[in-house]
């Protein structure tokens, strides 16, 4: 099928005007070609144009990157997937001496490490600074035993990115360079903040949702050491070129293979699945890539998010179709899937979901038996019920206690285990999913933000 290209520039046009988004910028391999378009404005300051070859942050999607590099140690011999990650990384641990035993480089992959996920530290700009995270990291706690549980993990990718210094000698931000991007000709993908001054660069905006937002007060307030897992700067089309590798198996278009078919392959093979299917749109992990169904048509991608930017790639591998959507802020969830239900639904004739929402008319539920304090490492999440309403409060703990205050919200049932808690301030959805499950060794937990918290009282 020809892409229309006036078409679907017209559409992005259409779409971020109506979400309030400032800039986007989208890129689309269809049928062996990339097709590239761009709307709005970088920065609402002043005003510059957005335009296709302009840099984003890609936030999350950094992780895909950082596993490809760790296949790739595997297919050299170098790294054994199932070996402990102490006997890879000397001086390796975490708060649990047993966890620290017996944690994986498979499990820091597909998010079943239970190692607290939002660990952030800055250890400044040295190449020194993930040396310095990981040793830092001997002092957080577990979300859940390793290999029990999905739950999202950053921290993870830290400790994978020190693996891949460990093994190549060379800095993560160097590996990455040497050994990915420029195999594949990726000239506007970076990881410093300084090699972004050579380019158009978007900034992130921040406002309620419905209207349109103001520029953030920082643009990339992330230390180095959350290279890793949160910080490769590209455009959409350098996104795609990226994604396009995996899709062909693991070869640069110059014919270079980076990846064995084998390794490719085993990066979207189902490590685990997840009770949370509606926080990325994902049931599934593999190793880094994000799994979906689509009634019954897989595909593979992540999503990721900073400071007022928000990035999205899809892959479905059935119709040779790739596609990256970079935005600076405003109702970007909500521009994304309007327009992946169109864009993929005739590219590659899969279904997107409806976003999350509860349902017109919303069951009448139980709450008692998950009423109740659960905790996650820096989290404790306590749900009650409040006249016939569950309610949820969302309390930071430890050394994050004062970073934000309090949040209390009233939940509306999905199901007798799903619920919808209302998108406010920093979370861009409409509505966020709060979904209750029991892990496999018969702990109750609640997933919030695709992050497990254990019932504890």
């Amino acid at each position: 099928m020809t892409f229309d290209l006036a078409r679907w520039q017209e559409r992005l046009d259409e779409l971020r005007t109506t979400h309030h988004v400032p800039g986007a910028t989208l890129a689309v391999l269809t049928d062996g070609t990339i097709h590239e378009l761009a709307s709005g404005i970088l920065h609402r300051g002043t005003g510059v144009a957005t335009t296709t070859d302009a840099v984003f942050q890609a936030g999350s999607i950094a992780k895909v990157y950082t596993a490809t590099l760790v296949m790739q140690l595997v297919d050299a011999g170098e790294l054994d997937l199932d070996t402990p990650v102490a006997d890879v990384l000397p001086g390796f641990a975490v708060a649990d001496a047993e966890a620290t035993k017996t944690i994986t480089p498979r499990q820091l992959l597909s998010h079943t490490s239970g190692i607290g996920g939002d660990f952030t530290l800055d250890t400044g700009r040295g190449d020194d600074n993930l040396a310095r995270y990981v040793e830092a990291a001997k002092d957080v706690g577990q979300d859940s035993p390793p290999g029990t549980a999905a739950s999202y993990c950053s921290t993870g990718y830290a400790i994978l990115g020190r693996i891949v210094e460990v093994l190549t000698g060379q800095t993560w931000d160097a590996a990455l360079k040497d050994r990915l991007l420029t195999p594949l000709g990726l000239e506007h993908t970076m990881t410093l903040p300084e090699e972004a001054l050579r380019f158009r660069t978007a900034m992130g905006h921040l406002g309620e949702p419905g209207t349109d937002p103001d520029p953030a007060p920082a643009w990339d307030p992330m230390p180095r050491s959350a290279g890793p897992y949160g910080r490769v700067l590209a455009t959409a089309a350098d996104v795609v070129r990226f994604a396009r590798m995996h899709l062909d198996g693991g070869v640069a278009p110059d014919g270079t293979r980076l990846l064995t078919t084998e390794a490719a392959a085993a990066m979207r093979h189902r490590q685990v699945d997840t009770p949370d299917r509606w926080t990325f749109g994902t049931d599934g992990w593999g190793l880094g890539w994000a799994l979906y169904d689509w009634d019954g048509v897989p595909g593979y991608g992540h999503d990721g998010a900073t400071i007022g930017q928000y990035a999205y790639l899809r892959v479905v591998p059935s119709a040779g179709v790739a596609t990256v959507l970079l935005t600076n802020g405003g109702g970007a969830p909500q521009l994304s899937t309007a327009l992946f239900q169109e864009l993929l639904g005739e590219l590659a004739g899969v279904r997107v979901p409806d976003a999350f929402a509860p349902p017109p008319q919303p069951p009448t539920v139980d709450i008692a038996p998950l009423t109740g304090t659960y905790r996650r490492e820096g989290v404790d999440i306590t749900i009650t019920e409040h006249n016939g309403i569950p309610r949820l409060r969302f309390e930071l703990t430890g050394g994050a206690k004062d970073l934000s205050p309090p949040i209390e919200v009233d939940l509306v049932p999905v199901t007798e285990t799903v619920f919808a808690a209302p998108g406010s301030g920093a979370i861009k959805a409409d509505w966020v999913p709060v979904v209750f499950s029991t892990l496999p060794n018969g702990t109750r937990s609640v997933y919030f933000g695709m992050r497990a918290a254990r019932k504890v009282g």
